[in-house]
């Protein structure tokens, strides 16, 4: 709220502004006032600083004794007051912020809780899903595991081929037909009859086996989505074993099913899948 302090005068007019409590320094919203007010016109004794900036009188020399201790306002000369140069002002309580956040650091440092990691956690919606995968794959260090469809690839490949230029291992399992990409890719196999007609598509990403984010996307209402992230090791190394078999799956597939042999870059895929234990 906007309070005029002169409102014959126009172009004299000192407002009082309410100031958000987060940015309040150590200053009320009088005293913070009072100094605006006083910057615009000093010295001036507690009367004159009352009228011309809207501070009720009762309250004005409460407000220039906080101040005066506070060395932002010097009583110049008898009753009448003057404050310290506004680029001390401000670099004063720059300090004492910085000095009182510092010790909230501190403090907050030494009162936290480690993250529960046992605890699976939800996370709705398609861009929220989006989002944390992208994070994790940019936190990748060694390597990744991942299971997606093309439509999850169009938001994410670009990250994962970022991923692969900087040395993390990419483990691509596509769900549908698309063109090779990454070193370490294969397709899924086809679905079973009954998992034709589905609507969901299967997501699933696991990084340097740490943390795992993992669900199902429902066509039409990917917003609506659940999708679970955790850090537990027992559900992170079971996540990442299964989409590690989706590889072996793959080459029985195609062996068993298709009565095909295994390509020389198939075979070397699978010497090194059977190793990354």
């Amino acid at each position: 709220m906007i309070y005029p302090a002169y409102p014959k005068k126009p172009d004299q007019r000192f407002f009082m502004t309410k100031i958000n409590t987060e940015f309040k320094l150590g200053l009320s919203d009088y005293a913070l006032t009072a100094y605006i007010s006083l910057t615009a016109n000093h010295p001036v004794n507690g009367s004159q600083l009352s009228r011309q900036s809207s501070i009720p009188r009762a309250r004005i020399y409460d407000v220039l004794e906080t101040l005066t201790a506070k060395g932002f306002v010097i009583e110049s000369s008898k009753g009448m007051y003057t404050p310290i140069p506004s680029e001390e002002f401000i670099r004063r309580l720059r300090q004492d912020f910085e000095t009182v956040l510092s010790s909230l650091e501190k403090k907050i440092k030494k009162a936290k809780q480690e993250p529960e990691k046992d605890v699976i956690w939800t996370i709705k919606g398609y861009a929220a899903a989006m989002g944390k995968a992208k994070e994790m794959i940019d936190k990748a260090k060694k390597e990744i595991y991942i299971r997606l469809s093309p439509e999850e690839g169009h938001h994410l490949d670009s990250k994962l081929l970022a991923a692969e230029s900087r040395g993390v291992q990419v483990k691509y399992i596509s769900m549908k037909p698309v063109p090779q990409t990454f070193k370490l890719q294969i397709i899924h196999p086809g679905p079973a009859p009954y998992e034709q007609n589905s609507n969901t598509r299967f997501f699933d990403i696991v990084v340097d086996k740490e943390e795992i984010l993992c669900g199902m996307f429902i066509e039409g209402d990917e917003e609506g989505s659940v999708i679970n992230w955790g850090q537990n090791k027992r559900f992170v190394l079971s996540g990442r074993d299964s989409l590690r078999h989706d590889f072996f799956h793959y080459f029985l597939y195609k062996i068993q099913n298709e009565k095909k042999e295994l390509t020389q870059k198939e075979t070397a895929l699978y010497e090194f899948v059977q190793k990354d234990i």
